[in-house]
């Protein structure tokens, strides 16, 4: 029997993970941290908030003595936590710094001195910056790091630091540094879920630009189970890279997969002005965790697509409170007290 502390266990990826890990592993015990900001949402962990192997804490990671008295007795750290749309960190750069760097330090110091056995950090693969559009390069372990935004700028800052406790304190870590994520559970303010939700409410879709910015899918599922094999067997000191595709797909054509899946028309299309800054394409070569721990994405694009959809269409309550912010009185009902 382990016990997990896990970061941003009320998020999108954090919630899957621990569904994930609890139905994998029933005699482990998890400890979910979670501030609950805007895209934490209990609701995703109802149906095993009553199980005696699970313990929410609402907590900031900044918090240093909390965080000290949640991982007394862990062995295993995942550390979700971290604000994450590019579009807000251009608005408010301030809460990116704060989480994903001095919080990521809170936990690496802690996890120091309480002898974690294990402590991985979730990353992304926009701290390697942006790919040239038509080419074949894709993103290897030896890629320099290119933040472009606020976001990626602090995510890269937290790799360096939790690289930093292995070599300086010996600190057993491991990273991985993933592809855009999609799935159940995941806040309507990214493309995929936006998309099927606007035209779930007879809405237009925002497609930034010219719509051809690429970006390699990977789905939630598939994720948690490159984590899994990463804490089972992945070397310590090590960086895998997870993505999901093995070719590009520009945004556009990602919408009118989901417009023809639906029925809908292609005039619910709707181009913006783009954002600053916006990187043209990402591509991960995932060859690496392939070859050393035999990972490999178990659904295909179309297929985990089609999931996707009809999981938004038959959970319409959970992300029509997302949407109004009814869910955010989800904690004070549960836990008042």
């Amino acid at each position: 029997m382990r016990t997990l502390l896990v970061t941003g266990g009320s998020g999108f990826i954090g919630s899957n993970f621990i569904l994930y890990w609890m139905t994998r592993y029933p005699g482990d015990k998890i400890i979910n941290l979670d501030k609950l900001t805007y895209a934490g949402n209990p609701e995703n962990l109802s149906r095993i908030e009553d199980n005696p192997d699970y313990r929410f804490v609402k907590g900031d990671i900044c918090d240093g003595k909390l965080v000290s008295s949640v991982i007394e007795g862990v062995d295993i750290v995942v550390h979700f936590a971290a604000e994450s749309h590019v579009d807000r960190s251009i608005l408010d750069p301030a809460p990116f710094i704060k989480t994903n760097i001095e919080g990521t330090y809170v936990l690496l110091e802690a996890a120091r001195q309480n002898n974690v056995k294990r402590f991985h950090h979730i990353s992304t693969d926009e701290v390697f910056g942006a790919l040239p559009l038509d080419s074949e390069l894709k993103f290897t372990p030896d890629t320099p790091y290119d933040p472009r935004s606020p976001y990626s700028a602090s995510k890269a800052s937290s790799d360096h630091l939790v690289r930093s406790y292995h070599t300086t304190y010996g600190l057993p870590v491991t990273i991985s540094n993933c592809s855009n994520n999609f799935g159940p559970y995941q806040f309507p303010e990214k493309l995929i879920p936006l998309a099927i939700t606007n035209l779930m409410e007879d809405k237009n879709i925002p497609v930034y630009g010219d719509g051809l910015y690429v970006r390699d899918w990977l789905y939630v599922e598939d994720h948690c189970q490159a984590i899994d094999l990463i804490l089972e067997k992945g070397r310590v000191g090590e960086t895998y890279l997870v993505g999901g595709l093995t070719e590009d797909i520009p945004n556009i054509e990602i919408i009118k997969k989901i417009v023809r899946v639906m029925g809908k028309d292609e005039n619910r299309i709707e181009f913006v002005k783009d954002r600053p800054g916006h990187d043209r394409r990402y591509a991960i070569d995932w060859s690496g965790i392939n070859r050393e721990l035999g990972w490999k994405p178990e659904h295909d694009f179309e297929e985990a697509l089609a999931k996707t959809i009809r999981w938004y269409q038959e959970n319409e309550g959970w992300w029509r409170n997302v949407k109004s912010g009814e869910y955010q009185k989800y904690y004070q009902k549960q836990y008042q007290g």
